[in-house]
């Protein structure tokens, strides 16, 4: 690879992404823009960008990111592994969601992928003390590749076998699908982002009031 080449790849901007779906599971399954339609786009490109998704979500210091992006430098193949275990549980998981927002069956073959990426992480684990108080926290070293998604798939267990699962909704826009737990008083959020997904909405719904009243 030329100088330029390799000096254009570390210049390449950092990602940032919106985390707006009230779980960590939620917001992971988040990162596809407009995934109903045909212009829809993937924000995780490769390891590199999962990594940066993981720290901004809270599960990765700065440190630990570092040592990953370092490690899968190292390891190439291994990462791209890595990359392609954390898209397919993504999309399982988002299949998994959308079922229950619209109180249908999952399918089984998405259930059993989520399953058996939380074994895996449940082999990494631990119980922490912290003061008087337990957390969970997981066993991890510098080679673990998968770590970014040892606490993704426990969080979507968690969440699958909670009482907030009613309160599942799917972004009413027809060309968004992100996932976003709903909080509000009367449980009417229909909007991901009201600034957004709701705005384009109401843009929609003038251009065509517009066009009708001008035939």
């Amino acid at each position: 690879m030329s100088t330029d080449r390799k000096a254009a790849r570390a210049r390449r901007a950092i990602p940032t992404f919106e985390l707006s779906g009230g779980r960590l599971a939620l917001d992971f399954t988040n990162t596809v823009d407009n995934r109903p339609v045909a212009r829809r786009k993937d924000l995780l490109r490769d390891y590199a960008d999962l990594v940066a998704w993981a720290r901004q979500a809270g599960v990765l210091a700065g440190a630990e990111a570092r040592a990953l992006l370092l490690a899968a430098r190292r390891r190439p193949a291994a990462a791209a592994q890595v990359f392609a275990r954390a898209t397919a549980l993504r999309e399982a998981l988002y299949r998994v969601f959308a079922a229950a927002a619209a109180g249908r069956r999952a399918e089984a073959a998405d259930l059993s992928l989520a399953e058996g990426e939380l074994r895996v992480a449940g082999a990494h684990a631990r119980l922490r003390r912290e003061g008087r108080r337990f957390s969970w926290g997981w066993a991890a070293g510098p080679g673990d590749l998968d770590r970014v998604l040892w606490p993704v798939a426990r969080d979507a267990a968690d969440l699958l076998t909670s009482d907030l699962l009613p309160s599942l909704r799917e972004c009413a826009a027809e060309d968004c699908g992100w996932l976003f737990l709903d909080h509000s008083k009367n449980h009417s959020r229909v909007w991901c982002n009201m600034q957004v997904c709701g705005n384009r909405a109401k843009a929609r719904r003038h251009y065509r009031r517009a066009r009708a009243a001008a035939r």
